[in-house]
């Protein structure tokens, strides 16, 4: 089996990162940045976000697992302490996988320039370029509101508990193949009107934004910030692809929950 590690780049992250590689290598295991099997992340979400990114075009072929060295996170199985227990469990045991699915974005240009499209793991937001959103919301292909206010987020089920939950959004379990339209800010009064509440979309369903005035947006995939210029529409969905993970124990997504928001 290839493997490959990624590290947070601290200290901690990288001791782990030279000691799983030496462990893995005494294994027979073959050490392989272009075409791993199995990527191990060390650090913490963010980590593994990077790890996701960088091989997001081989995701039928690559499964990720996380060490977290840091807060606890919800892509992260194993501690530090349990480093030697994970490369047995690695070099000897057959994992199993289990897929979770993703977010496509695709930009459209007034111009008639080519399309861009991006994979999201935790979610994608849209934000004007200084100053107030103004969106049509089209879902399944028909109007359903115009949203004024700070921005907009559509996040994956296992993004769920990331920027969506900061913004009131409902926490998702990471199997659900659907997505999330949460709202940042919105202006509602006698005059402007919008839903007031997350929408969860199922797969079979497609959400439209389509700029009023402005053609500038902020938009962020993850933890990248693009700005796109002369944008005709911004259409998000749950992609065919999906994100594998490598399992060698239970991993209770509602524990991880409970561990996080809920436990002193």
């Amino acid at each position: 089996m290839k493997f490959a590690i990624t590290s947070k780049g601290n200290s901690e992250s990288n001791t782990l990162m030279h000691k799983m590689k030496s462990y893995l290598l005494d294994f027979e295991l073959i050490y392989d940045e272009e075409e791993p099997d199995l990527v191990i992340s060390v650090g913490g979400d963010g980590t593994l976000l990077y790890a996701f990114h960088r091989y997001s075009s081989r995701l039928d072929r690559t499964a990720f697992i996380g060490v977290h060295t840091g807060h606890l996170g919800f892509y992260a199985d194993w501690v530090p302490e349990e480093i030697e227990k994970l490369v047995i469990a690695i070099a000897k045991t057959p994992y199993e996988i289990v897929e979770y699915p993703l977010l496509e974005t695709v930009v459209r240009y007034q111009n008639g320039g080519k399309e861009t499209r991006y994979l999201a793991l935790n979610e994608s937001t849209v934000k004007a370029d200084d100053a107030t959103l103004v969106m049509d919301v089209e879902i399944r292909g028909q109007h359903f509101e115009r949203f004024r206010g700070d921005g907009l987020c559509l996040s994956t089920p296992s993004g769920s508990t990331a920027y969506n939950k900061a913004l009131g959004g409902a926490i998702l379990h990471p199997s659900l193949p659907a997505i999330q339209l949460a709202e940042m800010a919105s202006i509602n009064n006698k005059v402007f009107r919008t839903v007031g509440s997350p929408l969860v979309l199922p797969a079979h369903h497609t959400c439209m934004l389509k700029p009023v005035n402005e053609q500038d947006f902020k938009i962020t995939i993850d933890h990248l910030s693009l700005l796109h210029k002369d944008v005709k529409s911004i259409q998000f969905r749950v992609a065919e692809e999906r994100v594998r993970f490598a399992r060698f124990r239970p991993f209770p997504f509602w524990k991880r929950v409970h561990d996080s928001f809920v436990a002193d």
